[in-house]
């Protein structure tokens, strides 16, 4: 029999792969179309691997999964029309989180735009569509506007705040031979470092943090890559850390220092409030992270962030210090000079607070969540949803060691994000175990990405909390005197799903069970569906 071989034409579309393939991606998602042949074409030859997803929502959230664990963009190849739009609510995702994406596909071809004469795929204006939701699109009339696209998006991800990007290139002109354009063309491009902070609202910032009685450090998205200047200044001042759900695991949630990720959390919430000097780092203080309209700090307020626009957002800042945050920490730091670490002797007694509220907020699903956290190993990932269980359960009782341990997205708070999340971030990195704790509501959105992990031979196992339909909306009808519309959902047969898409299903009534499926899911490998009736479970 014999094996097709790819024709090596360098088109424009190879020549934008070519680039992205010089700055380290070595991995896309989406999914094939009659339009997008030419950004698929030289993937083998680039050593880039494709991920066929089943929707190109999932493709959008596969790539964010495997951003947040390798540091790069995720890059989305889709076709034109209805397949971009598909991938849409990812690129809202990343807008809202801060996180880096890159969106390519193919549009009209040149002199046909706005035509509305029933071409295939033919969308009203799809570049506006777009540009409506990401931090810029754009529509390149020649290759090489299309490789400098690609040089702009990584010069906003390396010196600003990261956010995804559309690059749309015509259908003739991706089709078109790339010419003219050089090696050094390719090459990949050296940004400058982000401008030192201020020296003076250093030293002004260092004066209050040294004498403060009470400082306290609230850590967001903007400081996931500070991780050890902000370890290494929590300890210098004896300050606790709080983060935001973005900033999980900046500084170990197993560290005496560390409040965990429950900003949201009155508890933990008024020590930020109330302390005497409050360090904000890289967040904008928004009401999804924080559950109420606004933090209204009493204290000194001092906020890190990259861009000026956001040293007032949400929050009045005393000094505002304008930097990359392991930059503007490091500079404190020196600032301060050595003196020996102290501690935080309230820490212990705001966990306390904290678990009793987490409790009293949903008492079924912290003592589930608890359960599961009990389970799963120390090392995985864990990929969840806008459910119950992440954010009245999970969130608050997982304790992680690292950043980017629990793929979240708790501003845009969309629903089919976990399962896409945790296969990118297998594929990603397959030292560590990849988990989906997620809703019954919330996984039928994407559970056609069930095949798309067996498809890539991965290890992902998914702990599906059933609590018969869209319970948190349930609610939401019930406070509003509403009887229930629309909100209890059939349940398909769960682990029977798990073995339809060619992996295996378990279901589990109590925590012993739980822990013994972990265990086997995790041993066995491949695509595993764990199933816990929330309505039966022993707990």
């Amino acid at each position: 029999m014999t094996v097709m071989q790819t024709e090596t034409r360098r088109t424009t579309g190879w020549v934008i792969m070519e680039a992205l393939r010089a700055y380290g991606i070595d991995t896309v998602f989406g999914i094939p179309g009659t339009h997008n042949l030419e950004f698929y074409r030289p993937l083998p030859a680039l050593g880039i691997r494709p991920v066929t997803t089943r929707h190109e929502q999932g493709a959008g959230y596969g790539s964010d999964g495997w951003s947040l664990q390798t540091g790069l963009p995720g890059v989305v190849v889709t076709t034109s029309g209805p397949g971009l739009l598909n991938a849409l609510s990812a690129a809202g995702t990343a807008y809202c989180e801060s996180r880096p994406m890159i969106i390519l596909s193919p549009g009209p071809a040149r002199g046909s735009e706005f035509a509305d004469v029933g071409t295939l795929h033919e969308t009203k204006d799809q570049l506006a569509a777009a540009s409506a939701v990401v931090e810029w699109g754009r529509r390149v009339t020649s290759a090489a506007e299309a490789v400098a696209a690609v040089h702009d998006a990584f010069a906003l991800f390396a010196t600003g705040r990261p956010r995804p990007v559309y690059i749309e290139v015509p259908l003739d002109l991706l089709e078109e031979e790339a010419v003219g354009l050089t090696a050094d063309d390719l090459a990949v491009r050296a940004f400058p470092p982000a401008p030192a902070p201020d020296s003076q609202a250093i030293a002004e910032a260092a004066r209050l943090l040294a004498a403060a009685s009470d400082p306290v450090i609230l850590a967001g998205g903007g400081s996931r890559r500070a991780g050890a200047a902000l370890r290494a200044l929590a300890e210098r001042l004896g300050a606790p850390v709080v983060t935001t759900a973005n900033a999980k695991g900046v500084l170990d949630e197993h560290h005496p220092l560390s409040l965990g990720s429950n900003l949201r959390l009155a508890a933990a919430r008024n020590r930020a409030r109330d302390a005497d000097v409050l360090l904000v780092v890289g967040s904008k203080l928004g009401e999804a992270e924080l559950w109420v309209d606004r933090l209204d700090a009493g204290g000194t307020v001092i906020r890190i962030d990259l861009l000026a626009s956001q040293i007032d957002k949400n929050q009045h800042a005393d000094i505002g210090i304008v930097g990359d945050a392991a930059s503007a920490l490091a500079a404190l730091l020196t600032e301060l000079g050595d003196g020996a670490p102290r501690a935080d002797a309230r820490v212990a007694e705001t966990l306390d607070a904290v678990r009793a509220e987490t409790h009293e907020l949903s008492p079924a699903n912290a003592a589930l969540a608890a359960v599961i956290a009990d389970a799963l190993p120390a090392d995985a990932v864990v990929a969840t949803d806008s459910s119950q269980i992440a954010y009245w359960g999970l969130m608050n009782v997982l304790r992680v060691s690292k950043p980017n341990s629990m793929p979240y997205m708790a501003t845009y708070a969309t629903l089919g994000y976990g399962l896409p999340a945790a296969l990118g971030a297998r594929i990603a990195d397959d030292t560590r175990p990849a988990f989906v704790v997620t809703g019954d509501g919330a996984l039928m959105f994407s559970m056609q990405e069930m095949i798309t992990v067996v498809e890539q031979q991965l290890d992902v196992t998914v702990i599906v909390v059933d609590n018969g339909g869209y319970a948190e909306i349930k609610q939401n009808e019930a406070d509003a005197g509403i009887a229930p519309i629309g909100v209890d959902l059939v349940q398909p047969d769960w682990a029977a799903l798990g073995t339809a898409f060619g992996g295996a299903g378990r279901r589990v009534g109590s925590a012993a069970e739980l822990a013994d499926a972990v265990q086997g899911a995790v041993a066995d490998g491949g695509l595993q569906i764990v199933h816990i009736d929330q309505s039966t479970f022993a707990l």
